[in-house]
């Protein structure tokens, strides 16, 4: 090896034998190849995911005890309307659609098949103990993720897909949508919204009426509540300003609008004739803001 600088002398580059030739990436060893610097996993580390998994559930009571969960829209038992479960379970309940799942078989596609498939995942780290992490290299785990993604992503679409199908087969439009359309035409007619300050209330007018014994056996209180302030339905107090006799009369037989259906039928299988129907119509047109 040159000590000087002279171009004339040969340099010979020596290397280290105890050094050995790399194949490409070397696997890190794990932690057990240095004494004392090594944790167990039970209970050291399972401890700490259990602190973690406090805080975080602490997190969670808070935030459900500041915010309280809001109310939903008040249910209608008369409106015919199609279920749907939020979109995260759009796949299982597309699931149970089908024959081998549902009917007969309702055991197998609610316990049998879904245990199975959750069961797996929890099996999964005690049967795929390979060092391989390279998702090409693990064909039999790759090929069922990839199998388990499609299958989701093909039931979700399909159960939503199918909805919209049926809604426009029965003409039908989620309440949320209605209301929305509705405070939004109220707003472009410069009317106050739900939102706005509630106004004077509309009294009952005649309220010892017999008719208000009609109203109730023909189940009306269902939907506008007792006290005409409406339940799932619209309030009735003040309906005579927006109908008279004649129009309240077609929507109790017709419905309005597809919003309302028609509760002639139900109210003759209670019991109420037709006299007592017209009669209502009459009250209800009575019931006006100013009298």
């Amino acid at each position: 090896m040159a000590h000087k600088d002279n171009s004339k002398e040969k340099i010979v580059y020596v290397g280290d034998s105890r050094v050995r030739k790399g194949s490409g990436f070397i696997t890190p060893p794990d932690y057990t190849a240095y004494p004392g610097k090594s944790e167990a996993f039970i209970p050291n580390f399972l401890l700490k995911e259990w602190m973690v998994g406090v805080v975080v559930l602490v997190g969670f009571l808070v935030l459900t005890i500041a915010e309280p969960a809001p109310l939903g829209y008040p249910a209608n038992p008369t409106a015919s309307v199609i279920p749907m479960p939020d979109w995260y379970f759009l796949f299982l309940y597309q699931f149970l659609k089908y024959p081998y799942a549902s009917g007969d078989y309702v055991v197998l596609g609610t316990l049998g098949i879904p245990g199975v498939a959750f069961g797996s995942l929890l099996l999964a780290p005690f049967l795929d103990r390979g060092k391989e992490r390279r998702f090409y290299k693990r064909p039999i785990a790759s090929s069922l993720m990839f199998l388990s993604l499609a299958s989701i992503v093909y039931l979700t679409n399909f159960a939503w897909t199918h909805y919209q199908e049926e809604l426009k087969a029965t003409g039908q439009v989620p309440e949320h949508i209605q209301r929305e359309e509705e405070a939004r035409e109220k707003r472009e007619q410069g009317l106050p919204t739900s939102n706005a300050p509630k106004q004077q209330e509309v009294a009952i007018v005649d309220k010892d009426d017999p008719a208000m014994e009609t109203y109730k056996k023909a189940t009306c209180v269902s939907c506008h509540a007792a006290d005409l302030k409406g339940a799932a339905g619209p309030s009735l107090r003040g309906v005579g300003d927006k109908h008279g006799k004649e129009e309240i009369m077609s929507i109790i037989k017709e419905g309005y609008n597809g919003k309302m259906p028609a509760v002639y039928d139900t109210a003759i299988s209670a019991g109420v004739t037709d006299e007592e129907l017209d009669h209502l119509a009459e009250w209800l047109a009575k019931q006006k803001t100013e009298q």
